[in-house]
């Protein structure tokens, strides 16, 4: 190991403060350190040689090591580094908000730009409120979001997410957010107490979950409904057929704000350029960041209908919100030069005719004793073990603890995989591609997963 190497090493170890990290599993090893990527590969301190599945954080969508995005970002600096949205604009940033604009369905042509997911929801969470006052339906101000949904950390989006252990350390957090069933279809039998549910029957039965909810809350209450198309935190539950439609129904007779968050799923991660897009519905409100620069610069966005920028045009009143970053003429360069490749190479078309083979891939894993269901869309899927097929018996949180951090998440990497183990809900591991992933990449996806899960059964 070269100076250089061991210095890195040892300042990470010493003053790096990892983000949702166990430290004490790094008291006796150096801490995992990538310092190069390509394509669909990353490579870490010593040079060895990582495939990434989970395209970071669901987020490399163009892949590792495009010059162009260095390019557009370094060009962007040297002609305008920095100047704030408050009160001004600049052109990359009104040349983006145009872009998404029109990629988007139905009305959605405002744009307001944040630096990152969380924040583009807890924006979404605040248009709501302030909507609903302007309007002259004060008391709409309660969010409705799905068990176990994850939407972001600061307090608003903590708020609306579903995972009790992620918010238990910063209560009390901001009131008026209730939890309704998720859509997963492969546990329908214990969340519903009704064997044998269709996929259809459950996605109405999910759906009829948010009304009941709207309704108990008093619909004079509820300003709006969170959901991802594809529920990340669980390991990738996709919508049933109709669910969204349903949902859609109901919001509109309640005078409730779907709002889509697609922080992970829009951007091609399910073949299409917003993840409603491919599950045939129209929100009210988009939630994005990720993969709109590939993650070659940060940037997010809240897109709002038009009608909720209406109460915003006259007088004096404003939008009370923002952020310093937000929009930053940066990461709105890199976002258009990142756009530009999506068009380019048809990865959209790339996405959606890769999809059926990708499925097959991790579906031939099925015959794995410890592989109980294979779920997802595009290129974000989730694999949920089980001790037991047949019943579907998960395991329990000491097992899971042991299967996932104490085995799995290393046995993988080692293995030259890196992907997502995790039990925020049932155990899973999840599996998100850059998008110019092919056969190729899902071939050794498919081969280090089956060595390491055969290996871990036969441990347990």
């Amino acid at each position: 190991m070269t100076q250089p190497e061991h210095d890195v090493l040892k300042a990470a170890q010493d003053n790096l403060w990892l983000h949702f990290t166990r430290h004490s599993a790094y008291q006796q090893s150096e801490i995992p350190t990538i310092v190069r990527g390509e394509g669909s590969y990353v490579y870490d301190i010593h040079g060895k040689r990582y495939l990434d599945g989970l395209a970071g954080l669901f987020v490399v969508q163009v892949g590792h090591g495009r010059q162009e995005l260095a390019e557009a970002a370094a060009k962007q600096a040297q002609e305008l580094a920095f100047f704030p949205l408050w009160s001004y604009a600049h052109p990359k940033a009104a040349e983006l908000a145009q872009r998404l604009a029109a990629y988007t369905p139905g009305e959605l042509n405002r744009v307001f730009f944040t630096t990152g997911g969380g924040e583009a929801v807890e924006t979404a969470w605040k248009l709501a409120k302030q909507y609903y006052k302007l309007i002259g339906k004060p008391l709409k101000h309660k969010v409705i979001s799905r068990q176990i949904a994850y939407h972001g950390t600061p307090q608003g989006a903590l708020s609306i997410t579903g995972i009790p252990a992620f918010k238990q350390m910063f209560e009390p957090l901001v009131p008026g957010s209730v939890r309704v069933p998720n859509t997963n279809h492969y546990r329908a039998d214990e969340i519903t107490g009704v064997k044998g549910m269709t996929p259809e029957e459950y996605g109405f039965w999910a759906a009829e979950r948010v009304a009941r909810a709207i309704e108990m809350e008093g619909p004079d209450t509820v300003a709006a409904v969170f959901a991802e198309p594809v529920q990340n935190a669980g390991g990738c539950f996709p919508p049933p057929p109709g669910y969204f439609q349903r949902l859609r129904e109901i919001c509109d007779e309640y005078d409730v704000l779907l709002v889509s968050d697609e922080v992970i799923c829009a951007f091609g991660r399910l073949g299409t350029m917003f993840g409603g897009q491919k599950f045939d519905y129209v929100p009210d409100i988009i939630t994005c960041a990720k993969g709109m620069t590939s993650g070659y610069s940060p940037i997010g966005a809240m897109i709002a209908h038009e009608r909720l920028f209406e109460p915003f045009k006259d007088g004096d009143t404003m939008f009370a919100h923002g952020y310093t970053f937000g929009g930053h003429p940066v990461s709105a360069a890199v976002a258009l030069a990142n756009l530009d490749i999506f068009e380019r190479e048809d990865l959209l078309g790339h996405v959606t005719a890769n999809e059926p083979r990708f499925k097959q891939t991790l579906d031939d894993l099925r015959d794995l004793p410890i592989v109980g269901d294979v779920r997802g869309s595009g290129y974000f899927w989730g694999i949920e073990l089980v001790k037991d097929k047949a019943t579907k018996e998960t395991f329990t949180a000491d097992e899971s603890e042991r299967l996932l951090r104490g085995y799995l998440s290393k046995a993988l990497f080692d293995a030259g995989l890196y992907c997502r183990a995790d039990d925020r809900g049932d155990p899973v591991i999840q599996l998100a591609p850059p998008l110019i992933a092919g056969q190729k990449e899902f071939d050794e996806i498919g081969a280090i997963l089956r060595g390491v899960l055969a290996e871990a059964w036969a441990q347990l």
